[in-house]
């Protein structure tokens, strides 16, 4: 799974949108689209480590394995 669809799903599940991470991680919506869109296949370590601290779940929740 994409990153931008595992973001999508933990949002889903505590009813927040995009724009709510961008307020409570502090990254910039410009930064956030790109993942969103998938257009941004990779993310830098301190912007997945501020998603993951605004999301209240591990880094590991994110991580991706061969094949997927």
């Amino acid at each position: 799974m994409n990153i931008n669809k595992k973001i999508d799903e933990k949002l889903n599940n505590i009813n927040k949108t995009w724009y709510w991470l961008s307020k409570k991680s502090g990254i910039p919506l410009g930064t956030l689209y790109p993942i969103k869109s998938g257009a941004r296949k990779q993310v830098t370590f301190s912007t997945m480590e501020k998603i993951a601290d605004a999301l209240d779940v591990s880094l590991d929740e994110f991580r991706t394995g061969k094949g997927e």
